[in-house]
């Protein structure tokens, strides 16, 4: 009796957790809201799609949604049909998310599903389906507050703005999100507007965190004894750096992550080195400046992409921006160079550097 007992209790656990994921595990929430300048949205919601199905199929009955529930798909066949019915019932999606704007909620007014891709071996769980919901916000609106409420575990959201700033928050489960700023995104703005924004930025980053940018710059100070090497190698590297910036920007290059860190410090130590060794400016010293300025560039367009570029105006906020890095780098080479010469006695052009 007692073995019998044993067995039940065990099938039952066992039960349990083979049905905890289609209860809230496999959620695998994210969403993703993009503004446009005109006031107009959309909004990316993806869950797992067997999940969507589970979950949205009694919203579905209730609006008199009709159509044969598919649950669990275990084979080709029945995926697409599951990708059939979830596409039939995305009008059920709006009513179960929230935008409340200003003191008020914003509905979006249409709704698609879009399939998940096909799985492949490189995946280590199957491919989310994405409801995408389209709206209009007022171009008067200042705040917004977020709700989906079907959801249990935390999953990301992610806020485009119109002017190409982006917002992230982890939202936990069924709860209401921060109050995300909306304010001034659809105010049309100006070539001169955003390119004196983007200067400030660049100039400003430089010195607030561009410690590696500095410390390679003034390096470069220590080979010669002229002001025509000294800028003939800031040139080189800058020229590096603008490339390195629009490409990452216009998606011509990738970005590293982290694995860019290590290649700027050798970068840093490859010409404190080089000092020491080398008389003259050579061929080399100029191709191997201009090859970092790309990897300092690439950081530099990590760093620009964090803080976001308006879609409407993207080339002459990365001109800007990249134009406010170069500005402080030669700010700092000038001036070391005039305080050189001060101390020296002699003119900026006639400064020596010399080694200890």
């Amino acid at each position: 009796m007692m073995a019998a007992l044993r067995c039940v209790m065990l099938a039952a656990i066992v039960c349990g957790f083979a049905a905890r994921p289609f209860a809230h595990d496999l959620e695998r929430t994210e969403v993703t809201l993009t503004f446009e300048a005109d006031g107009s949205f959309v909004l990316d919601v993806a869950n797992d799609p067997d999940w969507l199905l589970l979950r949205l199929e009694p919203f579905a009955v209730d609006a008199g949604i009709t159509g044969p529930a598919v649950v669990r798909p275990a084979i080709p066949n029945d995926i697409v049909k599951r990708d059939a019915r979830l596409a039939s019932i995305a009008p059920v999606v709006i009513d179960r998310v929230v935008l409340w704007v200003d003191g008020r909620e914003v509905r979006p007014t249409s709704a698609e599903f879009i399939r998940p891709r096909p799985q492949t071996p490189a995946d280590d769980l199957s491919p989310l389906g994405v409801y995408r919901l389209r709206g209009r916000m007022p171009t008067d609106a200042r705040s917004l507050r977020w709700f989906y409420g079907i959801v249990i575990d935390p999953y990301p959201m992610t806020v485009r703005r119109a002017d190409g700033r982006v917002l992230k928050e982890t939202i936990l489960g069924k709860a209401w999100s921060e109050t995300i700023d909306l304010a001034g995104q659809f105010e049309p703005r100006s070539p001169l507007n955003v390119i004196s924004e983007y200067f400030v930025l660049g100039y400003r980053h430089v010195f607030a965190r561009g410690l590696d940018h500095l410390l390679f710059v003034l390096g470069l100070l220590l080979l010669s004894r002229r002001f025509q090497p000294v800028m003939a190698q800031v040139a080189a590297f800058t020229v590096g750096q603008a490339i390195a910036i629009l490409s990452t920007i216009y998606g011509l290059m990738a970005a590293p992550g982290r694995a860019i860190w290590p290649i700027i410090l050798l970068s840093i130590a490859y010409v404190l080195v080089e000092n020491l060794l080398a008389r003259k400016l050579t061929f080399w010293r100029l191709a191997f400046v201009f090859v970092f300025g790309l990897f300092h560039g690439v950081e530099l367009a990590a760093a620009l992409t964090a803080v976001g570029v308006p879609r409407a105006r993207t080339g002459w906020s990365v001109l800007a921006f990249n134009a406010g890095v170069i500005a402080a780098e030669l700010t700092v080479v000038v001036a070391v160079m005039m305080a050189v010469a001060a101390l020296r006695g002699s003119r900026p052009a006639d400064v020596q550097i010399r080694r200890a």
